[in-house]
């Protein structure tokens, strides 16, 4: 191996300071001339304002609770005729562009008349809708969300 061959960086992870007036940083060594940033030992925090009260301080907090789960994606009766007989699912649905995601819950929710007959595998539905496919000759299966499958060409490209 040659001295020109060597795999080192140009330049190194710190820089060096206070190492002389030639190496670029030297005597103040970029702390300005005077004053409480150039003094050793002195650790200012991020909201530190000279004194003066911090902003984040000076704002009232915020109140109340905010939930962290996910609404559930809302599908009205009306949309279910044109499953004409079939078995819907959050699937069916997501093919359909009735919903978002396929994995996420979805609520149906009574708005118009369902006149055909279908089987219903989803999270969640209200007692009227409920009443309702059942009138038409269909039924409701409370299913558990799909889970999304990962594979290792998906874990590559979250990076």
């Amino acid at each position: 191996m040659k001295y020109h061959e060597l795999q080192v960086s140009a330049t190194p992870d710190r820089k060096r300071v206070g190492r002389g007036i030639a190496a670029g940083q030297g005597k103040t060594a970029g702390r300005g001339t005077k004053g409480q940033g150039a003094r050793t030992g002195k650790k200012l925090n991020a909201m530190f304002q000279g004194g003066q009260r911090p902003l984040a301080k000076a704002v009232p907090k915020a109140r109340g609770f905010k939930s962290l789960r996910t609404p559930a994606q809302v599908v009205y009766l009306d949309h279910l005729n044109a499953f004409k007989g079939k078995t819907v699912d959050n699937v069916s649905l997501f093919e359909a562009g009735l919903i978002r995601s396929p994995h996420q819950a979805v609520k149906l929710i009574a708005r118009g008349e369902l006149t055909e007959k279908v089987t219903l595998h989803v999270a969640g539905a209200s007692a009227s809708v409920v009443a309702a496919i059942t009138k038409a000759g269909g039924t409701f299966v409370k299913t558990a969300v799909p889970l999304r499958m990962t594979t290792k060409t998906d874990k590559k490209s979250d990076k």
